[in-house]
């Protein structure tokens, strides 16, 4: 169970804070919610049952865990979808599953794939372009905030990180 000002990773809404639990005043019944604050949505507010089994929510992580998990970054393969017919669920299972390692694994798959539709001519899909963006932004928000810089710096930071390895 969490606690009021935790911090914690919630879905694919990201890094939230946990500013009340209790019974909302919206709320039909007695069961006690979460009351959640993105951190970087600010004004998105998200109740999310105590009991919830459906969207995973677990502890953001620490800055050495950030650290350690960056410089492993290059060592982690990529992961595709087994046919195309496939492939949107797969990235919704991805970011479902709010699995740093599976967002870095889909991340450089869509750029494999990005560069493989570049060089005979092509763009990539726009289903690709989207999974790509929302799986950065989900990494990159919770990178951004466990190494305490801004999600948009964290791209260079793995850059750095990375080739200094």
């Amino acid at each position: 169970m969490f606690e009021v000002n935790d911090t914690v990773v919630y879905g694919k809404n990201g890094v939230c804070k946990v500013v009340d639990i209790g019974v909302p005043s919206i709320a039909v019944g007695n069961q006690k919610y979460y009351t959640l604050q993105p951190v970087y949505k600010k004004d998105t507010v998200i109740y999310a049952p105590l009991d919830n089994q459906k969207v995973v929510m677990r502890e953001v992580m620490t800055k050495k865990e950030a650290k350690e998990f960056v410089a492993e970054i290059p060592s982690l393969d990529s992961e595709d979808a087994e046919s195309e017919r496939t492939r949107e669920l797969f990235y919704k299972e991805m970011l479902k599953s709010c699995d740093c390692k599976k967002l870095v694994a889909m991340i450089k798959t869509l750029r494999e794939r990005s560069l493989e539709r570049e060089q005979k001519g092509k763009k990539a899909t726009a289903i690709d372009e989207r999974y790509h963006k929302m799986a950065e932004d989900q990494l990159f928000g919770e990178l951004g905030y466990a190494l305490e810089i801004e999600p948009e710096d964290v791209r260079q930071y793995i850059k750095e990180v990375t080739q200094k390895a």
